[in-house]
């Protein structure tokens, strides 16, 4: 379902206040109950959730802006090899794909990697289906390293330990982060729909949205302290995405959260936010959101 602050599963220790068990052990490695994540692929690993939802992720999550990816193709070389972790149905690999880039497009979900491999047929598009941690990439084989609402899936230590090492010199790796700010462009829905959220265990919990003039990707703090890795940068884009009642039901059904709720209850919430906005909101509603791009350069 759709958190009403912050980033896309921003945590996956905890979604809107309901505990979700942890996809890292101890020392940052990834795990699932009884052996590890890539190894086993349980159901109840959420990020194969999309893999049940996958038509309607496809229809309505939103791309990313015009602009970044020209920022973002203004520090690689023409024709660059592109390494996207977590490209979805391919809402940002389009963009990839359409400035020239060769992309090895990493997807841990079979039926989603299906449906990229159907919207987006080329020779210049590789699909593997795998655990971006675990997958075999050679060394230095990338110009870029690139995830777009996606990398906050991959483990602390491997989100900076893979790409250094999949990396050229001078490589870039680039994160984009969707997040949600406190605005009043939302027309005070997220706060009115909090009760009906808070009614299936779904409320919000956690620091509040931030103003759009202090969103800060957690990235950043990470990657300003590592030493394989300068030239650190983020750029900041308004991206409001506004959506019918019907949308917005099917945007919050291609959510993992929702996907890991008892069906009964996903259904009933479902019903009752799609209702909620029609009545209260004159059937469609505004998230308030920034898409910010962090880029740092491998030394």
């Amino acid at each position: 379902m759709s958190p009403p602050w912050g980033l896309e599963m921003a945590s996956p220790m905890s979604v809107m206040g309901r505990s979700v068990p942890s996809l890292f052990s101890s020392d940052g490695r990834a795990r699932c109950d009884g052996g590890s994540v890539a190894s086993m692929l349980l159901p109840v690993d959420p990020r194969l959730s999309f893999d049940s939802v996958v038509e309607a992720y496809d229809e309505v999550r939103p791309t990313y802006p015009a602009e970044m990816f020209e920022a973002l193709f203004e520090l690689l070389p023409p024709e660059p090899d592109v390494v996207e972790v977590g490209p979805g149905t391919g809402q940002a690999t389009q963009d990839l794909l359409a400035r020239g880039a060769v992309v090895h497009a990493v997807e841990i979900g079979p039926a989603m990697a299906a449906k990229l491999r159907s919207n987006l047929p080329s020779d210049r598009l590789r699909v593997s289906v795998g655990d971006f941690e675990e997958m075999d990439i050679e060394a230095g084989s990338a110009d870029a390293v690139f995830s777009a609402t996606a990398y906050h899936w991959i483990s602390p230590m491997a989100q900076r330990d893979r790409p250094a090492a999949i990396l050229r010199p001078d490589g870039i790796l680039a994160i984009v982060d969707l997040i949600q700010v406190d605005s009043p462009d939302d027309r005070g829905f997220f706060a009115a729909a909090q009760p009906l959220y808070e009614q299936y265990g779904q409320g919000h919990s956690g620091p509040p949205a931030p103003s759009r003039d202090k969103v800060e990707p957690e990235i950043r703090a990470a990657l300003r302290t590592d030493s394989r890795f300068d030239d650190l940068r983020v750029r900041f884009y308004d991206w409001n995405q506004t959506y019918r009642a019907s949308d917005y039901r099917k945007l919050m059904l291609s959510y993992s959260s929702t996907q890991m709720m008892n069906e009964d209850d996903r259904n009933d919430l479902l019903n009752a936010m799609e209702a909620f906005i029609n009545e209260r909101f004159g059937g469609h509603v505004t998230r308030p959101l920034v898409v910010t791009l962090t880029t740092a350069r491998r030394m």
